[in-house]
């Protein structure tokens, strides 16, 4: 910890819109014996729903982004028993809250603001192109295609903007993009 910062090259974000194939690529990341830490946005919407919460972006967006922060530097705390210079993945990471704040016009707060300053992660993130071959809706999913393109824009920006450097996943076979994401990562010092 310096400067009230905490830095973990280790921790390497995957990101993009919705529908981006994100957390399939992970799974297959998982079947190669890398670890990742799941995207809080679904699990939140899970339990809201399951317990007939609020805390929805079709509800009460404030509320929603606010847990998703909150459970966003919860998984960046828990992780931070992983070992050092083994590649960790996340399903999105804090700036994807700022991002999302962004684009559904909501103020940013000091918390989000400061989250993003203090939960550091490796400057590399992956993201992942809208891909309209591949994308589906769902229970929890519901925006359209156009939706998605618009949140990959804004995530791209908004990472830009935190000084994060951008690499393009290709549209590749789930499995060779898992090889493009394995290939970049063990030539880099975590």
């Amino acid at each position: 910890m310096i400067d009230n910062h905490l830095f973990r090259g280790d921790f390497i974000i995957i990101t993009g819109g919705p529908g981006s194939g994100k957390t399939t690529l992970l799974d297959e990341l998982q079947e190669n014996n890398y670890k990742y830490i799941p995207e809080v946005a679904r699990e939140i919407i899970q339990t809201q729903v399951s317990s007939m919460g609020d805390a929805l972006p079709w509800k009460n967006v404030k509320k929603y982004r606010d847990l998703m922060l909150d459970r966003s530097i919860e998984s960046f705390i828990s992780a931070l028993s992983n070992p050092q210079n083994k590649p960790l993945f996340f399903d999105r990471g804090i700036p994807d809250t700022l991002a999302y704040t962004q684009l559904i016009n909501l103020p940013i707060s000091k918390k989000l603001e400061s989250a993003t300053r203090k939960y550091m992660y490796n400057k590399r993130v992956f993201i992942l192109p809208p891909w309209k071959d591949i994308y589906k809706t769902d229970s929890e999913r519901k925006q359209d295609f156009e939706e998605a393109v618009a949140t990959y824009k804004i995530m791209f920006e908004t990472y830009k903007h935190l000084g994060y450097e951008l690499i393009k996943v290709p549209k590749l076979s789930v499995e060779e993009r898992a090889s493009f994401i394995t290939e970049n990562v063990v030539s880099w010092k975590l």
